[in-house]
């Protein structure tokens, strides 16, 4: 039995014992991004080429056709919404010119394919508050200078900065289909997660913990965004869901563990073999439509692959 299944098996098992009908099943598309507009507002920023250039144009408009394949009915997108359905005003006021002008992800990729798909409504599920602190990492780096950590901390920010600086030369070579394989790859996407954020754990004694409370913030705002997609969605649909990378792995996480909905994740990878003039090229990755599920560790126990491509 694949992941897939089991993932519907385990959903669906409490309406089955209840002998009430299952629902259809929500396919879930989660594709991580990075920011190609620079907004600037992570604690590290890549600085991202244009992708307004009439080629970059070209690889995103095969980008969207290669996305239309899983044909979602509906596509929710890093964006807030006050409206009580979640639609998001960015899209209702987005026109198709505003491609060649706005670099934004949002609009790049979810909003070119929600035009092309004659979608009415992106959904807006992102989580963010006036009042709560989802990342207080100022706490951290206190806690590090007063305990004499600041080393650990800038050894941390060298990581991140040193994967950075790789992907920022990798996009003057690279097409974004492939960039953007990279990052949703599920060893990158779990590796990423464990480096920067399980690394804050060891930030903590017997007082205070910033490196468990910045975690448990940060999942804090992912639940309310997987809560916000278990809202928008309906039995049947496919939605596709464009975040920044760094959601990735709990967006991924949750979604298959909830049994709020019989929900099953996707991941747009594939790799292959071929030969080009006499060279073999070994696990090229292009995104294309594989069933190939996040892998979701409960206890010792895991189920699915580590690359289950």
């Amino acid at each position: 039995m694949n992941m897939f299944n089991i993932c519907i098996f385990l959903l669906g098992a409490t309406t089955v014992f209840a002998q009430s009908p299952t629902p259809a099943a929500v396919q879930v598309m989660i594709l991580g991004t990075y920011h190609f507009g620079n907004p600037g507002l992570d604690l590290h920023n890549m600085k991202s080429e244009s992708v307004l250039t009439p080629g970059r144009q070209k690889e995103l408009d095969d980008i969207a056709t290669r996305l239309a394949k899983f044909n979602p009915t509906k596509i929710a997108v890093e964006a807030r919404s006050d409206r009580p359905d979640l639609s998001t005003q960015k899209f209702a006021d987005f026109t198709p010119q505003k491609l060649t002008t706005d670099p934004d992800e949002r609009a790049q990729i979810a909003f070119r394919l929600a035009l092309r798909l004659g979608h009415k409504n992106v959904y807006g599920i992102d989580e963010q508050s006036d009042t709560i602190d989802y990342f207080p990492f100022d706490k951290v780096e206190a806690y590090a200078r007063a305990h004499d950590q600041a080393g650990t901390l800038a050894r941390m920010h060298e990581d991140v900065e040193k994967t950075i600086k790789e992907m920022e030369a990798a996009q003057k070579t690279t097409p974004i289909r492939l960039l953007l394989a990279d990052i949703n790859e599920p060893a990158r996407v779990r590796s990423d997660h464990e480096q920067f954020y399980y690394g804050l754990l060891a930030l903590g004694d017997q007082k205070e913990q910033p490196g468990a409370d910045l975690n448990a913030a940060w999942y804090h705002r992912n639940a309310k965004i997987f809560a916000k997609l278990t809202q928008i969605a309906r039995p049947g649909d496919r939605v596709l869901v464009v975040f920044g990378s760094g959601h990735a792995f709990w967006l991924r996480t949750i979604t298959c563990a909830s049994s709020q909905l019989p929900v099953a994740p996707w991941l747009c990878l594939k790799a292959e073999r071929f030969r080009d003039h006499g060279s073999d090229r070994s696990n090229v990755k292009y995104l294309d439509l594989t069933r190939c599920p996040f892998p979701v560790h409960r206890g010792e126990q895991s189920i699915g692959s580590s690359d289950p491509c």
